[in-house]
């Protein structure tokens, strides 16, 4: 049996990681600003997390969820407290689109509608409704249905003011900051009058924080940059450092009923541990500030490199263009000339999202290599 073709491979097998770096078989290290698709929050191989997933695999693994699971509980707490959303209820799952399917149902649940706004270039995962409500067309098999989903474009609030003032729409669904779609911000003004238009009609907002959440904006989600408070929030990526696990986050306004939700591998007894263990390093190393901190300084640096166009994002979470060239010819140019993991987005956009460790030395090292790889 052979693999089934998922994505275009690089010819490089990372077999072990460190921090910031990963290592090929002989040894070769490659510098990692891509974070296997914003998924490494902590660094690769921390101690810490390595103790904690195997002291949790060693005592007890994995039960379902019909039995009382006190580190699910810790978690929920430890959650909602870094996030600033302590009065929220907790749903564990297994990925984003996971999350972003059970979002959407949850507001049709709460709504009694069946009908979900969304965005250009949005992207909230390829599970039936996620991808209903993702605008990728190729994504969608005959199957998925877009019949309840309506776009419209991004940052247009009068296209939102019309939309919600039929008030069938359940949801209103947006990203943080759009990733897929090569690190695309809704203006901060915009998002609070959505927020307000949602409240207006009776519609619940739901932040898709996926990639750009857990730290990567600077803050602990990138909506709070807005000062909005959704009704529903999804989390992935960096929840666990790689180990698979999601969460929903739901407003007290929305019941909670038993049967309503429900999952076998979400919040399992090693996911948490794995989640617990990186909520325990980003308190202690601070590395949400650090994201603050690095990002807004490898943003500056980038933006005076002259070849480098378009340069923007929040915290460790940027987008750029590099003239001359195409996305993926210049991430190849990088990567093997370089030994330095990006990541892109659409023909021409290189997107960075490394954990939110990087150092500013380990930054230092980035950008001395993409200098050297736009003067060779």
């Amino acid at each position: 049996m052979k693999l089934f073709d998922v994505y275009s491979l690089y010819d490089i097998e990372p077999v072990r990681g460190s921090g910031s770096y990963v290592f090929t078989a002989d040894g070769t290290p490659y510098l990692d600003l891509y974070g296997g698709h914003a998924v490494i929050s902590i660094g690769h191989a921390h101690p810490h997390y390595v103790k904690a997933i195997s002291d949790q695999v060693a005592a007890l693994g994995f039960y379902s969820n019909s039995v009382q699971n006190s580190i699910q509980t810790r978690l929920a707490e430890r959650l909602g407290k870094a996030s600033g959303y302590k009065d929220y209820s907790l749903f564990l799952c297994n990925s984003g689109a996971e999350a972003n399917e059970n979002a959407i149902k949850a507001a049709s649940f709460a709504t009694g509608r069946s009908r979900i706004l969304a965005f250009g270039k949005a992207f909230h995962g390829r599970t039936s409704g996620a991808v209903a409500a993702t605008d990728y067309p190729a994504m969608r098999a005959p199957f998925n249905t877009t019949d309840h989903v309506t776009f419209v474009p991004l940052n247009d609030i009068e296209a939102v003011r019309r939309e919600l003032a039929s008030r069938e729409f359940a949801a209103v669904i947006i990203e943080g900051i759009q990733g897929v779609s090569g690190i695309h911000e809704p203006d901060p003004e915009f998002l609070r009058q959505v927020a307000e238009e949602c409240k207006a009609t009776g519609t619940l907002l739901i932040l898709d924080e996926i990639q750009s959440g857990y730290g990567r904006s600077g803050k602990f989600f990138a909506h709070q940059h807005a000062g909005v408070r959704p009704d529903i929030i999804t989390c992935a990526k960096g929840i666990a450092n790689g180990f698979p696990c999601a969460a929903v986050l739901l407003s007290p306004a929305i019941e909670a009923r038993k049967g309503m939700l429900g999952t076998t591998f979400g919040g399992n007894h090693l996911a948490c541990a794995a989640a617990n263990a990186v909520l325990d390093v980003m308190e202690e190393e601070k590395l949400v500030e650090n994201a603050a901190e690095v990002g807004e300084y490898l943003i500056s640096e980038l933006r005076k490199i002259p070849q480098l166009q378009n340069v923007r994002g929040r915290g460790l979470m940027i987008g750029f263009e590099v003239e001359g060239f195409t996305g993926p010819e210049f991430r190849k140019k990088l990567l093997f000339e370089q030994k330095v993991f990006t990541g892109g987005a659409g023909e021409f956009t290189v997107r960075l999202l490394p954990s939110l460790a990087l150092s500013r030395k380990d930054a230092d090292i980035f950008l001395s290599r993409l200098r050297n790889a736009l003067e060779a």
